[in-house]
């Protein structure tokens, strides 16, 4: 998506860069709004995080921040006090250049695990960062954060006068825990700290904690929204439903650039007891290595989602005499399938997005997760992602 002028929130400016962090792509973004911009973020909930989630985490505790800063292709973890001075050079030296203190800005790092900034090119490459800002170009901020990403992820909305944009990377060690890989909203709507707090949380809860590519939570999962307020206030509904729509339409651009992946699943559980019950199951059911092998080779073997959910051994409530599973339109389950129908689930199965539903019949609530095949792809990318 090619966003215009126009199309974009007023009063944020940015600079992207080359900064020679692993090769020859931008991997440095910094966005910085022109005023103070009421904000909240959202980080992983990993025992290694790395020092951008615990730095961001603490200046963000004032709801307020001016900038963001994100290095892609190194992602600064478990690199013990070297790696936390690193990160906090990062700060300190673009708040030098911008005027802006370091505490009033979040950092962002995404990458391979365990190897330090190459500090002395980051050094040379911030020089005269203050004079090189120009009006924000989004389209270039998510090309920027990428890392083995083959596609940028971009959403925008208009709330009003308002307008919203979203970016986000990420397309493997993707399993978000209260958090979400690293994705970023910038509007120029103005709205309470209290309020785009509640609002943000509970869209991610409901977006890219429903995502899954490998079941692995990333260590700098990060998610942040700034609204600088420019121009004016909006309806918070209208507002809560832009936001929803942009993180949801990021969610299956992730989904479908996923490492290795040749489809989307999106799995519904409806008829649970709440909403928790069904998340769980749903997360069951496309986590499954052998469902997403099944889903890869179109293989009508719906059994594999029976047994997704049987392991949820902890949902007593479930009773499997109460189970419907259902691909598209197709009941599998209670089922006697002909060749005919297993014929019409292999065509099912062969889209490049597969639906599965399942009705526990046991209460009224529901969730709806996403995820994506696996493949040969996988593994060789992961199987060489560090060289």
């Amino acid at each position: 998506m090619a966003l215009t002028i126009s199309s974009v929130p007023q009063g944020f400016s940015a600079f992207i860069t080359n900064l020679g962090i692993r090769d020859t792509t931008d991997d440095f973004v910094f966005i910085k709004s022109e005023i103070p911009c009421v904000a909240d973020g959202v980080f992983t909930q990993s025992l290694f995080a790395g020092p951008s989630v615990t730095i961001s985490r603490d200046n963000l505790k004032d709801s307020q921040v001016q900038g963001i800063v994100v290095i892609s292709k190194n992602a600064n973890v478990a690199n013990g006090a070297v790696g936390i001075a690193d990160a906090q050079e990062v700060l300190e030296l673009v708040a030098t250049e911008t005027g802006i203190a370091a505490h009033n800005m979040v950092i962002a790092s995404t990458g391979v695990i365990g190897r330090r900034y190459p500090i002395e090119k980051i050094r040379a490459g911030l020089l005269g960062l203050g004079k090189k800002l120009t009006p924000a170009d989004f389209n270039a901020a998510a090309r920027g954060i990428m890392t083995t990403d083959t596609v940028s992820k971009l959403a925008t909305r208009q709330i009003g006068n308002a307008k919203l944009v979203g970016i986000a990377k990420g397309v493997g060690m993707i399993e978000p825990n209260m958090a979400t890989l690293l994705t970023f909203f910038f509007t120029d709507a103005a709205i309470s700290a209290n309020s785009l707090r509640s609002i943000f949380r509970s869209t991610i809860d409901k977006t890219f904690n429903c995502l899954s590519v490998d079941t692995d939570t990333s260590t700098s999962d990060s998610a942040v929204i700034l609204a600088n307020g420019i121009a004016g206030e909006v309806s918070e509904a209208d507002f809560a439903s832009a936001l929803q729509e942009v993180a949801q339409e990021l969610v299956l651009k992730i989904a479908r650039d996923a490492e290795g992946a040749t489809k989307i699943i999106e799995v519904t559980v409806d008829s649970a007891i709440n909403y928790v019950q069904a998340k769980k199951v749903a997360k069951a059911i496309v986590n499954s290595p052998l469902v997403k092998t099944a889903v890869y080779g179109a293989d009508p073997n719906w059994g594999r989602v029976a047994m997704a959910i049987g392991k949820c051994e902890n949902e007593q409530q479930i009773n499997p005499e109460r189970v419907v599973i259902s691909f598209d339109d197709v009941k599998v389950y209670p089922s006697s399938l002909t060749n005919e129908n297993l014929e019409q689930l292999r065509q099912i199965m062969s889209k490049d997005k597969v639906d599965i539903h399942v009705s526990l019949n046991i209460g009224e609530a529901s969730a709806t997760v996403w995820g994506c095949d696996l493949s040969e792809g996988y593994i060789e990318i992961n199987g060489k992602y560090s060289t």
